[in-house]
């Protein structure tokens, strides 16, 4: 029996013949040809190898998209809770399988909404959240133990975690039932993005603490999305984004494994999230290099055991900074050509950007033209019948080689920095990121680089309709919130305060204290504040 063989009978078949496990019966393309789960020579080399098994080159799962699709996560975010809440359900309807959160600048960076630091900024670029009001509101009717929650925050991403699971028990779903990801990748924002509160040493323990908590309370829940995605958007290259990402989840284990966590026990519940550009060829190879290395370093430098801590799960987005405001109708074929790189790579989620994101919020009609993408590429091309389809292609195996090796040449350089949290200090990171996306500018105003509606086969167009987030929102949604404090009881709000303010300048995990202050109905800002009195606020 050959390799091939082996992998079909061992691996394929052993997932393949669960009852439900493939979407259908019988592959076949249009003209009646039946279709092989893999086309793949009988030995491949040992750095390809098979789907759903190490080094994972192919794919994590053995069947892949024959399985099931991805979840199509539409990322969405704004005003007010009941605002979004009504996207969700709209987004639900339209065949959506799986909620993507985008909160308001305050919510990430930890001020409530009548907070001077707030004003101007609420519910302006996602949704605000001060509250476990403003969270039954923003998740009304919709159960928790059913579907799957992704959150994009960072900083405040223990907080929002504890709401989430206060309000998932009020309505009676346990925490080991939910399911679902909070973004909680501190690293890639002092480098990349800028909605970091703590400085790095306490913000890498709560990152760590929420890895300890979700292990043994929330196990079904992703404690961190570690994020290409934002070093991407800020100007790196396909292989500085490869490479920064899994320097930033090095550090992550790292720190993990020190504060004497058992890899095994966490590092199969991380997940990335990464860009997808326009190289189309480059952004597939880009996954399939990711996950080759990430496999290598969690099998051979942190000795992982379990072959789940070893695959790299990805959620993806399509590149909002590669859309236009010029033309925006031309967004449409960008991304959906980079979803279908995604879905090539063998992505676990993806996200379609809306054709006016470059203007604004996208509007409702655009969201659906967003999720119509993805909903055409897994039911009417074809591709998802066939396991990692250009797999074998010499461009694409060449490419793929190419960014392992350039990934690893920045990783070894981190190393020798004392790792990502020092490099970061150093501002290694930031000048790399910063340099290429001078270049790339540079290439764009000389049209060595070539894009359409902006610098070549331009055009007036006439104006086109953008979703517009009304101003009187925030006086809202500030009245609302000094109801809740006024309604709730202020004694048990100041204990819970002070006991996660004394846990704080002791070592003891924070997220079950974090926990009993939202239940207390202490608010997201008065827990960033009690932090900031112990940890201080980086820069300041």
């Amino acid at each position: 029996m050959n390799p091939l063989e082996k992998w079909a009978q061992e691996v394929y078949a052993k997932g393949a013949s669960k009852p439900g496990a493939l979407r259908k019966a019988l592959f076949q393309t249009s003209s009646g040809m039946d279709l092989q789960p893999l086309y793949s020579p009988p030995e491949p080399e040992a750095r390809i190898g098979f789907p759903g098994v190490y080094p994972y080159t192919r794919g994590v799962q053995p069947t892949m998209y024959r399985g099931r699709f991805w979840t199509m996560r539409q990322y969405a975010g704004f005003g007010t809770p009941e605002q979004t809440n009504e996207r969700f359900h709209y987004l639900l309807k339209s065949g959506q399988t799986g909620l993507s959160t985008a909160f308001d600048l305050p919510t990430q960076m930890g001020h409530d909404s009548d907070s001077p630091r707030a004003r101007g900024e609420v519910g302006r670029v996602g949704v605000a959240i001060d509250s476990l009001d403003d969270l039954e509101r923003l998740f009304k009717d919709i159960d928790l133990g059913e579907v799957s929650t992704s959150m994009t925050i960072n900083a405040t991403g223990a907080t929002l975690l504890a709401l989430y699971q206060a309000v998932g028990e009020a309505h009676g779903t346990a925490p080991a039932d939910l399911s679902g990801t909070i973004q909680n990748d501190v690293l890639k924002e002092y480098m990349a993005r800028g909605t970091y509160i703590y400085p790095p040493a306490p913000s890498m323990r709560l990152i760590t603490d929420t890895f300890e908590y979700c292990s043994r309370v929330i196990p079904k829940w992703n404690p961190i999305s570690i994020s290409g995605y934002h070093i991407r958007e800020a100007g790196s290259t396909a292989a500085q984004e490869l490479a920064f990402t899994l320097a930033d989840g090095i550090a992550y284990v790292d720190a993990a494994v020190k504060r004497g966590l058992d890899v095994d026990s966490f590092a199969g519940r991380l997940s990335f999230f990464f860009n997808v550009h326009n190289n189309f060829i480059e952004e597939v190879a880009k996954f399939r290099a990711a996950r080759r290395l990430w496999a290598r370093l969690m099998k051979e430098r942190f000795k992982a055991k379990d072959p789940r801590s070893w695959a790299l799960r990805f959620h993806a987005q399509t590149a909002g900074s590669t859309l236009t405001a010029q033309q925006p109708d031309n967004n449409v074929v960008r991304v959906a050509l980079q979803a279908f790189a995604a879905v090539l790579g063998g992505c676990q989620s993806l996200h379609t950007n809306g054709r006016d994101e470059a203007l604004s919020l996208p509007t409702e009609a655009s969201a659906r033209i967003a999720l119509r993408t993805q909903q055409i590429i897994a039911h009417e091309s074809g591709v998802c019948d066939f396991i990692d389809p250009l797999g074998g292609s010499w461009a694409l195996e060449a490419m793929t080689d190419d960014l392992e090796g350039r990934a690893e040449t920045y990783l070894k350089k981190i190393d020798e920095m004392g790792g990502m949290v020092e490099a970061i200090q150093r501002g290694y990171p930031q000048r790399e990121i910063e340099d290429a996306a001078y270049t790339a500018q540079k290439e764009i105003e000389a049209k060595k680089q070539v894009v359409i509606g902006v610098n070549e086969f331009t055009s007036v167009e006439p104006p086109f309709d953008t979703l517009r987030v009304n101003p009187a929102l925030e006086g809202q949604q500030i009245a609302r919130l000094k109801a809740f404090r006024a309604g709730r009881d202020n004694a048990a709000a100041s204990s819970a305060l002070s006991d996660l303010k004394r846990a704080a300048q002791g070592t003891e995990n924070l997220l079950p204290r974090i926990v009993a202050a939202v239940k207390a109905r202490v608010t997201l800002g008065e827990i960033a504040n009690a932090l900031r009195d112990v940890f201080g606020e980086y820069g300041h």
